[in-house]
């Protein structure tokens, strides 16, 4: 029997802590090795689609330059759209669209997107995207009457919310359940779209339905890492909210930048999705693929809540969230219900990831930038409160991209911050929080 004061074995480095570390670093870099096999090599390209609402646009031509400058290769889109550029090896390109070879009736939606720079791995064959547009529908779109813009910003802010609420629901439940902020959930929504990606476009070159799965499994492996290899030893020692919060901001440092190590700066397309149809549905119009994003967030947001109020541990999560002391008293085990809690959260932030990915673009910085709108959305429903992430998720995204009709794309997320400030004044708990006393 050890004589030492238990005060002195606490002092020693946890062994489940360095284990944990370990286990986040392999969670974060392993899907990544396997997915770019080494024997990957040669056959290098860049291919895509030119249309317009499902009409093949002929007749263009873009440029290929390596990071040098120096022109590698040229081609004009055949008769059926499409491009199909051989590459000198891998590397980053820049593919540049000829905006004057384009027909008079076609215009590229978005001028900052005529030059894409693909980063391409060894064997790889990378899709270009570029948004072209009917030019008399984005003349009329342009000058519609507010109506017509208020509701196509309608659309646009459901598809937000359902965005930022399927991210942030995990954040408010690990909040609920153990009081911590964390600043690290933005790089798990990073993580989930990144190694998708990587399982996508790199090595296996997954269907993005089966990339997307393992995508899943991989961030709850990682919110269970976090939770077990970090934020339960830091309880066990009585860390208090404060340093909880100082960790986690330097978790989401390490995470953020360990991402851009292994993934790089390039703004990369999912290839399933490079090339959607535009659907016109009334007075707002949509892509094919930004309706699917929306219908499976409705119900897998659905199944989540069903999960909330339906099952024995989702009752337990909500006890816990409500009074962990009463909870444990009454023969709930709390550390497994964190532990599924931080799994449940990781999977949705991955899964929010992809989402986001797909909508948009996938970047090294993604998460954090979604970070401002994913708290945003949980204080203004109620934070700890899964149903109040996914309302206040709605009034931030509807708020975002309503605000855009009149503000303009620079200003739409001031209007989202003044309406949290409006709220919280006259309601500090959020929408669906509840009164706590303080002191």
């Amino acid at each position: 029997m050890s004589g030492e004061h238990p005060a002195v074995r606490r002092g020693r480095p946890a062994p489940l802590l360095v284990t944990g570390v370990v286990a986040l670093l392999l969670a974060l870099v392993a899907p990544v090795l396997l997915a770019v096999p080494a024997w990957a090599e040669g056959d290098e390209a860049l291919t895509g689609t030119l249309q317009v609402d499902g009409d093949p646009v002929e007749g263009v031509r873009v440029e290929v330059t390596d990071a040098d400058g120096e022109t590698v290769a040229e081609e004009t889109s055949d008769a059926d759209g499409q491009l199909e550029i051989a590459l000198p090896g891998p590397g980053t390109y820049d593919a540049t669209l000829d905006v004057d070879t384009l027909p008079d009736d076609v215009v590229l939606r978005d001028p900052d997107r005529a030059t894409i720079s693909p980063d391409v791995s060894p064997g790889a064959t990378r899709p270009l995207a570029f948004p072209l547009a009917d030019a008399d529908a984005e003349e009329e779109v342009a000058s519609a009457i507010p109506w017509s813009r208020l509701a196509q910003g309608t659309v646009n802010g459901v598809k937000l919310g359902l965005l930022i609420g399927m991210a942030s629901i995990g954040l408010s439940l690990v909040f609920g359940t153990t009081r911590l902020i964390n600043f690290a959930h933005g790089e798990m929504v990073t993580f989930g779209a990144v190694v998708a990606w990587m399982l996508h476009m790199t090595g296996f070159e997954l269907p993005l339905i089966a990339a997307t799965l393992l995508a899943i499994i991989a961030g709850g492996a990682l919110g269970a890492g976090m939770e077990k290899g970090l934020w339960h030893p830091l309880r066990s020692r009585r860390f208090g909210i404060i340093q909880m919060l100082v960790v986690s901001i330097g978790l989401s440092f390490l995470l953020r930048y360990l991402i851009q190590l292994v993934y790089g700066t390039q703004r990369q397309t999912y290839a399933d999705f490079a090339i959607s149809t535009t659907v016109s549905l009334g007075p707002f119009r949509t892509t094919t693929r930004d309706l699917l994003i929306m219908a499976i967030s409705i119900l897998v947001l659905t199944g989540v809540g069903l999960m909330l109020t339906r099952t024995r541990i989702g009752k337990a999560m909500r006890a816990v969230a409500d009074n962990r002391d009463l909870a444990e008293s009454s023969g709930i085990d709390v550390g497994r219900v964190i532990l599924i809690v931080w799994v449940l959260g990781g999977a949705l932030a991955a899964l929010g990831g992809v989402f986001v990915g797909a909508s948009e673009e996938v970047t090294w910085i993604m998460g954090f930038r979604l970070l401002l709108l994913m708290f945003a959305g949980v204080i203004l429903g109620g934070i700890g409160t899964a149903f109040g992430a996914l309302v206040g998720s709605m009034v931030v995204g509807l708020g975002v991209e309503i605000s855009a009709v009149w503000l303009g794309g620079q200003l739409k997320y001031v209007w989202a911050l003044a309406v949290l400030i409006l709220v919280l004044l006259v309601r500090p708990q959020g929408i669906l929080g509840v009164r706590e006393r303080v002191g």
